[in-house]
């Protein structure tokens, strides 16, 4: 039998938990260090070493005879000075670090192959959902063009509570704060940086292309009201936080996070509560829809623990070890601004129950170009005002934002209420 394969983890919280009872069960692996933040804090892991516990990470990626360390403590200090020693060590990487990923990806994937070392992150996009590894080789043969994707458990579980109980966005922030499903200081997942992280490396796998974070357009969900839930039920649509990529006939990337009204017909309208699912589009496969946990302690343990006996499995039988799972990116893509891109939208508004009003919001779009799939008015208010919704067609982004800002200095106009792009 071969030698034990050591392994050294960086970070025991909730995923590093999961990782260290999951590999306990393995005989042909050996953790023999563990960085934590505060060695005094009681954890809820039976029969844990302490002798193997310690407050400087600097260990384990000095640690010589460590040939595998698993970063788990998120964010860009420490984690990427100890990722880069630990490789220059001569040690492989697993990583469930999205932000590290999405903004320093291409240092930290050069820093490796210069050393023949390997960093796998099945962990860092979606969770326990096998998402990277299938990317990389059974739909290596396919050119993938198009992803659709609920990418960030907490949003999505807000716009389904939203949604079922028709409350508003504060009220159920709170619940999911008590729950444990959102943090004290939720804004990474509300206003949708967590997807975008996560969108960013996914497109650059699926594209061959890599994309720059800082192209990424972003908006959160904290303006989605639960009038707009029921407004798009009554039209036949979900609303949820979408992370999607596409890639034009020209090679230009447009990569986005933003809430979008999806058609009750579509998957994605039904991936609810803290469920996470990723659509890919391409040749010749056609449509493949992947679902599952997208965090959690054993589902993400499940992701991290895959990579590490991949490695595992490469050890001692070969000199370049996964060279499927290595980066080949050598383009950055042409990134399509916001304004330049075409949607539809729907958009809310109350406004002055006065003659003309409708004729009004009717002329405004036909001057900048855009026509009205609909246009309802709902029943008049005691204060005399309406509520008015409108989806467009197809239009561009930049002519419609024209739009809102007449509607805004429009006196009949009260209040432009939301906003939200609509599924093509």
């Amino acid at each position: 039998m071969k030698d034990k394969i050591k392994i050294g983890l960086i970070g025991l919280g909730t995923v590093g938990s999961g990782v260290y009872k999951t590999l306990r069960s393995f005989d042909n692996i050996e953790i023999v260090k563990i960085a934590v933040r505060d060695k005094n804090k009681k954890r809820d892991i039976e029969n844990l070493d302490e002798s193997i516990i310690t407050d400087n990470p600097y260990e384990v990626v000095n640690d010589p005879e460590i040939q595998i360390v698993a970063e788990l403590i998120g964010g860009i200090n420490p984690a990427f000075d100890l990722i880069k020693t630990a490789v220059k060590n001569g040690k492989h990487i697993v990583t469930a670090n999205k932000e590290l990923l999405a903004k320093h990806g291409e240092e930290l994937f050069n820093v490796a192959e210069a050393n023949n070392k390997v960093v796998l992150y099945e962990a860092a996009i979606a969770g326990g959902i096998p998402l990277i590894m299938p990317v990389k080789t059974i739909l290596a043969g396919n050119k993938i063009t198009k992803i659709k994707a609920i990418l960030n458990g907490t949003t999505n579980y807000i716009l389904t509570k939203m949604d079922m109980q028709g409350s508003s966005y504060d009220e159920v922030l709170k619940e999911a704060q008590e729950l444990g499903y959102a943090e004290s200081d939720p804004t990474s997942d509300v206003e949708g940086f967590d997807a975008a992280y996560k969108i960013t490396t996914l497109a650059t796998i699926a594209f061959h292309k890599r994309i720059k974070f800082e192209n990424v357009y972003r908006e959160g969900i904290t303006k989605i009201r639960p009038e707009d839930m029921k407004a798009a039920n009554e039209m036949g649509y979900k609303i949820k936080l979408i992370a999607s990529a596409e890639l034009n006939e020209n090679g230009q990337a447009d990569v986005r996070v933003h809430p979008m009204l999806i058609r009750k017909t579509q998957t994605l309208a039904h991936i609810d509560y803290v469920t996470n699912a990723v659509t890919l589009s391409g040749h010749p496969v056609g449509d493949v829809t992947l679902s599952g946990p997208g965090a959690g302690e054993f589902p993400t343990a499940s992701s991290v623990v895959g990579d590490i006996l991949a490695i595992v499995s490469e050890i001692g039988n070969t000199d370049y070890l996964l060279p499927m799972m290595r980066c080949r990116h050598e383009e950055n893509a042409k990134s399509i601004e916001i304004s330049d891109t075409e949607n539809k939208y729907y958009l809310s508004m109350t406004a002055r129950n006065s003659i003309g009003v409708i004729g009004r919001i009717g002329k405004a779009c036909e001057d900048n170009n855009i026509s009205l799939a609909s246009i309802v008015q709902k029943e008049v208010e005691k204060d005399n005002s309406a509520r008015i919704t409108v989806i467009t067609e197809i239009c561009k982004e930049k002519d419609m934002q024209n739009v809102v800002n007449i509607f805004k200095n429009d006196p009949a106009i009260i209040s432009v209420n939301s906003l939200i792009r609509v599924q093509l």
